[in-house]
Formats: structure tokens, sequence, C-alpha cells
């Protein structure tokens, strides 16, 4: 009998059409043990290959998540960059940090542990996207490049900001305050001074400032921290090795 998902899932609350599926998982609910563990030391939920966990634990991890989904997540090769992978066309490259898709049962995936994972769909549910938005995905222009892939006008689309670091834990050098105001001076409002040659960065704010410049006027989200949240959370940050979560979104078929 084929395992089931009994997780502390988030769906999100944004006004997507009904046939627009977007989900996050947390740590708790699978098999996996030690810094992959979940609340309390129970099984955790880890569906990441590169970090550490037992490769058997992973895939019966993967297995739970699978038995939700209408099909086989396309996981992406992550590297804090800003390409978006079309997994509507060739999958032969899957270096990527944004999937986005029109064809229903087709379901993109990021996964994270502080990183923001950001969903945007149009008013209609013609197209999905998720992004893997850490600062320097963001800074570099991830959420504009899945804009641009969705191939819709930007005052149609949608966004949802998933869990991430949260402005209170996220300490930063001057090298990620100068990634963003060099583009954008009105950014520095989403960093606090902190320590000598440290600021405290609002990422989700970051996020919301980029989105709101390229034309999206309705964002959602961006209330859960990762590292704040330990029971539901992992966190890189917090603990440095630790599982991932996903963020996945697909479309269903409209009646």
């Amino acid at each position: 009998m084929a395992e089931t998902l009994a997780a502390d899932c988030i769906v999100p609350d944004w006004p997507a059409a009904a046939h627009v599926r977007t989900l996050v998982t947390s740590r708790n609910g699978g098999v996996s043990r030690g810094p992959y563990a979940g609340a309390a030391g129970l099984g955790g939920l880890n569906l990441g290959t590169h970090v550490g966990d037992e490769p058997v634990c992973v895939a019966r991890n993967r297995a739970r998540l699978r038995a939700c989904l209408p099909g086989e997540p396309v996981w992406l090769d992550q590297v804090h960059g800003t390409r978006v992978l079309d997994l509507d066309g060739a999958l032969d490259n899957l270096n990527a940090d944004a999937a986005v898709t029109r064809r229903p049962g087709v379901v993109a995936v990021i996964m994270m542990a502080d990183c923001l994972p950001v969903f945007l769909t149009d008013r209609q549910g013609s197209v999905v996207a998720v992004a893997h938005a850490g600062w320097r995905g963001l800074a570099g222009g991830v959420l504009e490049a899945a804009l641009a892939a969705m191939q819709v006008a930007p005052d149609r689309v949608l966004a949802w900001l998933g869990p991430a670091i949260g402005p209170a834990a996220f300490e930063v050098g001057r090298d990620v305050l100068d990634a963003f105001v060099a583009t954008d001076a009105g950014a520095a409002a989403c960093f606090v001074p902190g320590r000598p040659g440290k600021w405290l960065a609002d990422l989700p704010g970051l996020a919301q400032r980029r989105l709101e410049r390229a034309g999206v006027a309705h964002i959602s989200g961006g209330h859960h921290c990762t590292v704040a949240d330990a029971a539901r959370f992992y966190s890189y940050r917090r603990d440095g090795v630790c599982g991932r979560m996903a963020a996945l979104a697909w479309l269903t078929p409209v009646s």
C-alpha cells in the first residue's frame, strides 16, 4: 500500500482561480531522522537529495508527496540564479530557480529552507509559476524573469509569498544591501541597521518591492518565518544541517 502524506502543509490563501493548485510542505509528516527530523524528533519530510539525508528516506518522503499530486514534480537543480524553466518544453537542462507551466497536471516545484518561495498566476489561471527567491536570485531578477516567462500583463498577475527567513532574523552584510539599492534606492527601507556593518533585511518586503515595480498589484502572504517556527519549518540559517521543504504549483483541467 502506498504511503500517504500526513504533513503540516500550507495551502496558500489567495484569490487564484479554483483550478490553480498550490502547496507548501513543512518539516513534518515524513520518515527522516536526525537533523532532518520533524517536530519533537518525529519523522521529517525532507525532500532534498543534496543535504546528507539517507536516500531511502528522501525517496519515501517524495513518494508520500507524489501520492497527493497529479504527476511527478519536475525537481530543479537550483543555483540561486534567475533562469526560468518552461516545463511545457524541453527538460534537458534543469539548472533553474523558477518554473512555469500552462498544461494541466504538470507540477512545478522549488525547494527551500529560508529562501522565499513565490507563487505567480494570472487572474484567469491560464499559467502558473513558482520561483525560488533567495537574496541573490531576487536581486538578480528571478521574479522579473518568471513574470516575463508567463507572457501575461503584470497587472493581471497574482502573487503569494511563502514561508521564508523573516525580517527579525535575516542579518546581512553591506554586499546584500548594495545589491538591492544599486537598482532601487528605495530598497534601503527594507534594511534596518544592526551590529556594526550588519543589517536586518526584510526578504518578503524586498520581493514585494520587486513585484510592485514590475507592475504586479495583488500580492499576499509573506507572514511565515522559517527561523522563528522551528516546530514547522526547516531553517538553514538557524540549524546549518537541515532538510528542505517544497513549494509546488500545478493546474487542473477546467471543468
